[in-house]
């Protein structure tokens, strides 16, 4: 079975396990180190609305990106031990998947999927610079993999880093303009954080204009800014992984 198979699975129980390689997203755990094409995900959970302060990552399935290119294959040590780590962490072993994402990621720096992980793992522990680091150097082993970009954007979101995690995002949708989970986190970032209510309705539109972007709750929050009603304080909004 492909990576890319487990993380559908996985990221039901909130398992925060991305492919090696950069080909797979929350929601396909592993596509294998070498190429490989994404399976349709399920339609994202609802985000909700809440303070900028508070707002958190939400472990909400998201939908897939394009596929990104190519890349060679992966030795089979390297696979098993990834396999091994995934395993740990879909067991709630994160301090053991910790470790061994650490290590996989010192011998093959080259493969982002390793230290994406562990910028997962970080960001859910709240430790939001050394999440932050993970997630550069995931995306600096493959900047070609929207999921990463996204999940660096949410980072520096958690940061205080708005116009980085604005530029995140942006990357994101560039490399996949159909990538609804980054859209709607522009928008959320514009909205809460930018306070561009124009544009953050404008990207409240391209969500919903997705093929996975059909959600009453945003459909609320684009009459709600369009209505110029202030946001509710016992809502919230989360980003997307």
């Amino acid at each position: 079975m492909r990576f890319a198979d487990h993380l559908i699975r996985f990221a039901a129980l909130a398992a925060l396990s991305v492919g090696v390689s950069g080909c797979a997203s929350l929601t396909d755990a592993w596509s294998s180190f070498g190429s490989a094409k994404e399976p349709p995900a399920a339609t994202p959970a609802p985000a909700t609305k809440a303070s900028p302060a508070t707002s958190p990552v939400a472990p909400v399935v998201a939908p897939a990106p394009a596929p990104v290119e190519a890349q060679a294959p992966v030795d089979a040590n390297a696979q098993r031990a990834f396999d091994a780590a995934r395993r740990l962490l879909a067991a709630g072993r994160t301090e053991e998947a910790e470790r061994a994402f650490a290590a996989l990621a010192k011998s093959h720096p080259e493969l982002g999927g390793a230290q994406a992980n562990l910028g997962l793992i970080y960001s859910r522990a709240g430790k939001t610079d050394e999440a932050v680091t993970a997630l550069e150097q995931a995306v600096k082993a493959n900047p070609k993999q929207p999921v990463f970009q996204n999940q660096l954007g949410i980072a520096y979101r958690q940061q205080g880093q708005f116009a980085k995690a604005r530029g995140a995002y942006e990357k994101a949708l560039d490399l996949d303009p159909n990538y609804a989970a980054a859209c709607l986190n522009l928008g959320i970032l514009h909205d809460l954080y930018l306070r561009d209510a124009k544009r953050a309705l404008e990207l409240y539109d391209r969500y919903l204009a997705l093929p996975n972007g059909k959600d009453a709750v945003v459909t609320k929050w684009v009459a709600d800014l369009k209505n110029r009603k202030p946001a509710q304080n016992t809502a919230a909004k989360k980003e997307q992984s």
